[in-house]
């Protein structure tokens, strides 16, 4: 068993996780500028999503494993399958074994967040969990597999962004406040500039094994044009969020950030070679992550 480490931490793809956990940090951060954090809702809501996030890394493995998408002429690390590391057997079980994970972690925050005095938010976040889990593993696996349609962005959009951020928020308040909305949409056009990036350095491979995500529906250039919309957007919009929303110039702290964004976006317009994209996808994952800690962090001081 030992020996299996090593593989499957591979496999849980840890460079991903800070990426996955940048919502709850913002909507963490916001909880606790209205008073309302707490230290015990966070932790739970960490470990869930970092639960899922593992999820869809290893159900993403399994499926383009046993599809064959994961083969030679792909650019990226090799995935455990696709190395011969792990068996798509020990995988499913992998996979089964982190649902059970999913599933007690959601009844912890449920509890800790609702008790049992919000019945029906505890009713909604638990249908909330279960089609997060869905979302995971239908990413590539299944008869009809989203990610293979071009729709992967839109979810990351939702999960990442959307319900990561506000999601996280309501279980600290038991509501929806209109400030949190610009930095949801900031962080979800990041995270598909993750999956973008990610696309586009696979977008040969991807398409010689028919799975049509949205860079391959697009092409080189476009995709690339796409790439670029969306990290000039966050930069709006967040600008906008801002502006709209100053209590103090602390605010403004996570400008910095748009520091490594506008040196990617010049990387970006210069690379030719699909894998000279691998390394951006570090630098675009961190730096989503920096993005967070600093515009929640600005509200916080």
């Amino acid at each position: 068993m030992i020996t299996k480490i090593k593989p499957w931490l591979s496999a849980f793809r840890l460079r991903t996780l800070p990426l996955s956990i940048s919502g709850i940090i913002i909507g963490s951060c916001f909880a606790y500028y209205n008073g309302k954090f707490d230290a015990y809702i966070m932790t739970f809501a960490i470990l869930l999503t970092v639960a899922l996030q593992i999820l869809s890394n290893l159900a993403n493995d399994y499926g383009d494993g046993i599809r064959g998408t994961d083969n030679e002429s792909r650019i990226g690390p090799k995935r455990a399958i696709q190395s011969g590391e792990i068996t798509p057997e020990e995988m499913f079980e992998g996979i089964k074994l982190n649902i059970l994970v999913v599933i007690v972690l959601t009844v912890g925050l449920i509890f800790t967040s609702f008790g049992s005095k919000y019945l029906l938010y505890a009713i909604l976040f638990f249908f909330l969990s279960g089609f997060s889990i869905y979302a995971a593993i239908n990413y590539t696996i299944g008869s009809s597999p989203y990610g293979y349609k071009g729709l992967g962005d839109v979810f990351v959009f939702i999960f990442f962004g959307i319900l990561s951020v506000v999601g996280s928020y309501f279980l600290y308040t038991k509501s929806i406040d209109h400030h949190v909305w610009l930095p949801a949409i900031s962080v979800g056009l990041l995270s598909m500039g993750v999956l973008n990036l990610n696309n586009m350095r696979d977008i040969e491979s991807d398409r010689l094994a028919e799975k049509e995500t949205l860079a391959v529906k697009l092409g080189k250039s476009k995709a690339k044009a796409y790439h670029i919309t969306l990290i000039v957007l966050t930069i709006v919009v967040s600008i906008v969020f801002s502006i709209l929303y100053f209590s103090s110039p602390w605010n403004f702290l996570f400008y910095l950030a748009f520091i490594p964004l506008l040196i990617h976006i010049n990387v970006v317009i210069k690379v030719t070679n699909p894998k000279d994209f691998d390394p951006q996808l570090k630098v675009l994952a961190l730096t989503t992550f920096l993005f967070s800690i600093l515009l929640g962090i600005g509200y916080v001081l």
